[in-house]
């Protein structure tokens, strides 16, 4: 290995000494009061039963799905390109590789929800303190997860890498490790899909009963469904992004190695392998500074420090994209291509905090439709959801089309394509940045919570102004990763399609597999079949979560009912029965959606490839592509519309509009209900199905040649 891969080991090492280091620095702090410290051990408990429960599920699930994987793999063609290797050898390191991903996405849900909960109290305590503590205890403890996420996923890519033979065969060894990606999503879609039903059902249950029907507070302790809601922002936000995240930069670095095979064939060069890797080292490194530069200057909006803090990693990636691209690709067009994708970035935060943001027109428009009952709320939610594809598609297409026109400029073969590769790792670079701000959300909104519920109307005023002002800044964090995860999807989208062509060529042994051909039948009907897949998915996840809010609204209602010493605080709720009733129904309604993506695209291609007439592998790069396009689009609508609709009911619970218990309030609540699956369980789970759709064709396609 050439001496500037040792890079890579080094920032993963990094990357986790600062994460104990942020770890150090919060768990010294004062977890608060012993109400606080009560409050916070019963979310710990819930969240903690969840994902014990969960996992165990996910986990018989990957280990069967890899031995029918290893198997099916194992036993079919299509790899006679790959010399040396008997087809046990294949079957097996491509069942250890999908093993070895799943385990490491499931480790990065579990340290995202670990840390976040032992950094709820202390940032709730924080913010009696003052504003500028709270944020940085949010933030230090979101960096936690951020970075130990990105180095797990940087560290698990590279040693398979290795161990799959790298240093000797760096053209053959990416194709064997693609296992490992599949293996991330698999884990990372029903994290994402199970902890986003959990968290939305609660939500729901906790709102509709305990707002609109008891006309009780947000997060008052009198609500049973509250210690479920607040549980549900750690294993939905923190676990399942964390999960994303991870199968996120772990399949868009595999896929990018795949592409750099094309050029290192015709220079002889390793550097275009490793590459992504090595830049991905050096966006850790600007990211530490990054968050090192965050400090709040007064009474200012922490968004506003939140985005200097970005900006530093930006300059700082952009400096380091330009000596690691000179270094080891010698080509200006190359480095202006991970220029693209850096500030195709930054163009998704500005487009997401449009918006989302109630500071911006969109949201001022919702808030003022709100006026006029729930329906208009929600008309206009929609149409502002649908809105904000324009803005999403455009910065997706534009920096498609510059990435691949300056790769082109090199005069390689194929440097059109890594040049999109190229953009997608420049956008990658600030990745733990960008997770710590989205754990930032949950921890901010549970610091709220507890707050309330520790101290009630004793809360004094500058402690609760800064706590609801951190979980509207969080509810923007969450917002922004949604659309950084979403056009992280789109960049990624042409790089694994690419990757899958190249694959097909490479098994088939031919020299180029580059056309996708419209006009035939098998196309066309993959590539409808790919939208109705989608929006199927989308619409068993929303049942999902329907079903599972029912369940909690009946039972906070009969607790109400049957115990009407709870509204008069002589009798505290049952919190653990709630809990267990959401993470029940989460579980079992996790299963069906969650296998869609997986098996659909495997039936469809085995069908088609039983018809001799028919080509297998092209109707599949169809599901892969426009299942790609409908899955970004369809979660753009969803993350930007439910990010609105909560953002306007905050802005009227400030006191717009008459403030809390205005008719107004009560249609903004509504709309963020309906708001709220859409944004926090559909729209998230999609960045997952998009990227799975490409792992699941990549590992499988000795099942379409």
């Amino acid at each position: 290995m050439p001496g500037i891969f040792w890079v890579v080991p080094a920032g993963g090492v990094i990357a986790i000494i600062f994460a104990i280091l942020m770890a150090r620095d919060v768990l010294k702090r004062s977890p608060g009061t012993p109400k606080m410290e009560e409050v916070g051990a019963m979310i710990f408990e819930g969240a903690w039963a969840f994902l014990k429960r969960q996992y165990s599920t996910i986990g018989w699930l990957a280990i069967v799905v890899a031995i029918v994987v290893g198997v099916l793999v194992g036993l079919l063609g299509g790899h006679r390109g790959i010399e040396g290797i008997t087809a046990t050898g294949i079957a097996w390191r491509t069942a250890i590789a999908f093993i070895a991903g799943a385990l490491c996405s499931g480790i990065s849900g579990f340290i995202g929800m670990i840390i976040a909960v032992k950094t709820n109290a202390r940032c709730a305590y924080a913010a009696h303190s003052s504003l500028r503590e709270a944020v940085n205890v949010a933030l230090r403890g979101g960096a936690v997860p951020g970075f130990l996420v990105v180095a797990l996923s940087l560290l698990g890519v590279a040693a398979i890498y290795v161990a799959y033979g790298g240093a000797n065969s760096p053209d053959i060894a990416p194709h064997l490790i693609v296992g490992f990606g599949f293996g991330a999503s698999f884990v990372a879609l029903f994290a994402q899909l199970g902890g986003g039903i959990y968290t939305k059902a609660a939500d729901m249950g906790a709102d509709l009963v305990g707002k609109v029907e008891a006309g009780i507070p947000e997060d008052d302790p009198r609500n049973a469904a509250v210690i479920a809601d607040l549980v549900g922002d750690n294993v939905g936000d923190c676990a399942g992004r964390g999960a994303d995240l991870f199968e996120s930069t772990a399949a868009e670095n595999i896929g990018a190695m795949i592409l750099g095979i094309t050029i290192y064939a015709l220079t002889g060069q390793i550097y275009w392998i490793l590459f992504p890797l090595v830049i991905r080292a050096f966006g850790i490194f600007a990211s530490i500074i990054g968050i090192l530069s965050v400090r709040v200057r007064g009474k200012e909006n922490p968004m506003n420090a939140l985005n200097r803090g970005y900006y530093v990693a930006i300059v700082l990636s952009v400096i380091g994209m330009f000596f690691t691209v000179r270094y080891m690709l010698d080509s200006y067009w190359l480095f202006g291509a991970g220029v693209i994708g850096i500030i195709a970035s930054v163009a998704i935060v500005f487009i997401t905090q449009y918006y989302t943001e109630s500071r911006y027109k969109p949201v001022q428009n919702l808030v003022e439709a709100s006026s006029t009952g729930s329906a208009t709320n929600i008309v206009n939610g929609l149409s502002l959801g649908f809105a904000s594809t324009l803005p999403t598609a455009l910065t997706i297409g534009i920096a498609l089309l510059l990435a691949y026109w300056m790769g082109t400029m090199t005069g390689l073969p194929g440097a059109g394509a890594f040049g999109t590769a190229v953009a997608t790792m420049g956008m990658l670079m600030t990745c733990p940045f960008i997770l710590s701000e989205d754990t930032f959300g949950p921890i901010a909104d549970n610091a709220q919570g507890i707050n309330e519920m520790a101290m009630g109307d004793s809360l004094n005023d500058e402690a609760r102004q800064i706590s609801n002002g951190l979980d509207a800044v969080g509810n923007t964090t969450k917002a922004l990763t949604k659309g950084y995860a979403m056009v992280s999807a789109g960049l990624a989208a042409f790089l694994l399609f690419q990757a899958y062509l190249d694959r097909v060529a490479f098994l088939r042994d031919m020299e180029e597999f580059a056309i996708v051909n419209l006009a035939r039948i098998e196309v066309f009907v993959g590539a409808l079949l790919a939208v109705v897949l989608v929006f199927l998915f989308s619409s068993w996840a929303i049942k999902s979560v329907s079903g599972a809010a029912s369940k909690i609204i009946l039972e906070v209602r009969r607790q109400f009912k049957e115990h009407p010493k709870i509204m008069t605080g002589e009798e505290r709720p049952d919190y653990a029965r709630a809990v267990d009733i959401t993470a029940r129904a989460a579980i079992r309604g996790m299963i069906a959606p969650g296998l869609l993506p997986v098996l659909g695209p495997i039936v469809i291609g085995v069908l088609f490839n039983l018809v001799a007439t028919y080509d297998a592998a092209m109707a599949v790069a169809a599901i892969l592509m426009v299942g790609t396009i409908a899955g970004i689009m369809v979660a753009a609508f969803m993350n930007n519309g439910g990010g609105a609709w909560d953002n306007a009911k905050k802005h009227i619970e400030d006191g717009a509009l008459g403030g809390k218990g205005s008719e107004a309030h009560k249609a903004a609540v509504v709309g963020d209900t309906v708001g709220d699956p859409l944004k926090d369980t559909v729209g998230p789970s999609l960045h997952v199905v998009v990227k799975l759709l490409a792992t699941v064709t990549l590992v499988m396609c000795p099942l379409f040649i």
